[in-house]
C-alpha cells in the first residue's frame, strides 16, 4: 500500500483509503442504530455564519478568527465549520432540526441509588410470586 502511495496511481490509492474508511462508517452507524450523514465536498462550511447563516466569503487560511458583518458574531473558524457541518448533516432529519434529541438527564431519586448510609445494610432478596 505505501509502495502504491508513492506511484502514479497514488491519488487513486489514497482515495480509494477514503471510500473504506468512509463506508466502514457507514456500515458500523448502520449497526448500531445511529445516523450516518453526507455533506457535499464543496460546501462552504467555514464562509457561513452558524448564527445568522449570512456566507461571508472566502477567506485565506491564515484567518482562524472572524467576525459576521451581518450579526456582529465572531467566529473561530474551526469550531464555525464544525456548527455548519452538523447543521447540514441533520438538515434532512425532520427529528432533529437543531432540537435536543435526548431526553434531559433525570437524577436518581435519594433511595433509589448511591451510597449506602451508615448503619443501612444492602440486601437482595427474590420476590416471591
Amino acid at each position: 500500500m505505501s509502495g502504491l502511495a508513492r506511484t502514479r496511481l497514488a491519488k487513486s490509492v489514497h482515495d480509494a483509503g477514503w471510500s473504506a474508511f468512509v463506508n466502514m462508517l457507514e456500515y458500523k452507524a448502520a449497526r448500531h442504530g445511529r445516523y450516518f450523514g453526507r455533506i457535499g465536498r464543496f460546501e462552504p462550511t467555514s464562509q457561513v455564519c452558524s448564527a445568522c447563516g449570512i456566507k461571508d466569503g472566502p477567506k485565506p487560511l491564515h484567518v482562524r478568527e472572524w467576525t459576521c458583518q451581518a450579526c456582529g458574531t465572531v467566529h473561530d473558524r474551526d469550531v464555525n465549520a464544525a456548527r455548519n457541518i452538523l447543521a447540514a448533516g441533520r438538515a434532512d432529519r425532520p427529528n432533529a432540526c437543531g432540537a435536543p434529541v435526548r431526553r434531559a438527564h433525570v437524577p436518581a431519586q435519594r433511595g433509589e441509588a448511591g451510597s449506602h448510609q451508615k448503619g443501612q445494610t444492602a440486601q437482595a432478596a427474590i420476590p416471591a410470586r
